[in-house]
């Protein structure tokens, strides 16, 4: 397998749209990396360069510490599997499979040889007599990322593969993908807008936004420690919360809370983070507590969401079903001050809160 590095990789379309801008990023050897975002943001633009499929505007890609950035697609040893499964309808699933070996000009006996070993990865023996109209959606998906499989490239590239499937086959999809790169040691490169694909899947995510690099980190380390307050608000369903505020040397006080800093913040103006998990319905000494006004109750059986306002500010809380609360009364939550985040209102980034 190999490591991949993006060294200020820029893309421009044209004067008026840089879709990808100075892209510093390493991929590790073997890492499931997820590059995540919004539809525009640049990620798919980031993968078709790496698969050599749009050039290059500035900067350097490297594989395995290799320049590639002027290297044909067929000459990069990677395999791309995309969103529209790309299957050939006139061919069997054993066919779609070899066809890339095939076209290499592949021994038949290797093709063969592939073909089997990643059906029997993938699970999928028993359907490679079958042509893709008598598959399922799942299926079809297993197909396309068998046909990258059987290759045996250096680095797997994804496009978004799951955004076809119903909810339930994208999770258990989702599992299997990650059962598939622990067996196959690859490195794959990941592509999505769903913020639970990046962060159950990823080793790594690296989050964009408007062409450029926000935060490269764990899954972990993005939740708790978002640079700012646009990862904080990508990341997390239901979304994060944020509330006014004001620093004056380590206290920072907002409508309805109150924190004290290591240090004193270098900025005054200043807006809280307080995700909908990080309420409680338990009091206890170190909690903050806070006046909900409920307007919409969400029972999602094993917890339950509460939609409305603290001190006048929109707000979610995640709590235990137990709470029975309806929509107009008020409830008594509590928040823990340690896991407030916060950041510089100006600049958005980051101030370190505890």
């Amino acid at each position: 397998m190999a490591d991949v590095t993006f060294d200020n990789v820029t893309k421009v379309f044209d004067e008026s749209s840089v879709a990808v801008d100075r892209l510093d990023l390493e991929i590790r050897d073997r890492e499931f990396m997820v590059i995540v975002g919004p539809s525009g943001c640049g990620k798919t633009t980031a993968l078709r360069m790496l698969a050599g499929l749009e050039s290059v505007s500035e900067g350097e890609i490297r594989i395995d510490g290799q320049p590639v950035t002027d290297v044909p697609p067929e000459r990069r040893d990677i395999a791309m599997v995309f969103q529209s499964y790309a299957l050939y309808p006139h061919m069997t699933v054993a066919q779609n499979l070899g066809f890339g070996l095939r076209m290499r000009h592949e021994k038949k006996a290797l093709v063969a040889e592939r073909v089997q070993e990643a059906a029997r990865i993938l699970g999928i023996e028993e359907l490679l007599a079958r042509k893709p109209r008598q598959l399922s959606g799942g299926q079809r998906q297993r197909v396309a990322l068998g046909r990258a499989i059987v290759r045996h490239p250096r680095v797997f590239l994804l496009d978004e593969p799951l955004s076809n499937l119903d909810a339930e086959l994208r999770a258990q999809t989702r599992v299997e993908l990650m059962k598939l790169h622990e067996r196959l040691n690859g490195t794959f490169v990941y592509v999505t807008h769903d913020q639970v694909e990046a962060m159950t899947m990823g080793t790594r995510i690296a989050v964009m936004r408007s062409g450029a690099l926000q935060q490269l980190a764990t899954p972990r380390d993005i939740y708790s420690d978002p640079a700012n307050m646009y990862v904080a608000g990508f990341v997390g369903s239901p979304k994060i919360s944020f509330t006014a505020g004001t620093a004056d040397g380590r206290v920072v006080t907002a409508p309805a809370f109150r924190l004290v800093l290591p240090a004193a913040s270098p900025v005054r103006d200043v807006t809280l983070g307080i995700r909908p998990e990080h309420f409680s319905t338990a009091p206890r000494e170190d909690l903050i507590e806070v006046d909900f006004d409920v307007d919409l109750v969400e029972i999602l059986g094993a917890d339950q969401i509460l939609y409305g306002r603290v001190a006048g500010t929109p707000m979610t809380a995640r709590v235990d079903p137990s709470l029975v609360v309806a929509s107009g009364e008020k409830a008594r939550l509590f928040v823990d001050p340690q896991k407030i985040l916060l950041f510089d209102t100006k600049t958005e980034r980051a101030i370190p809160s505890r």
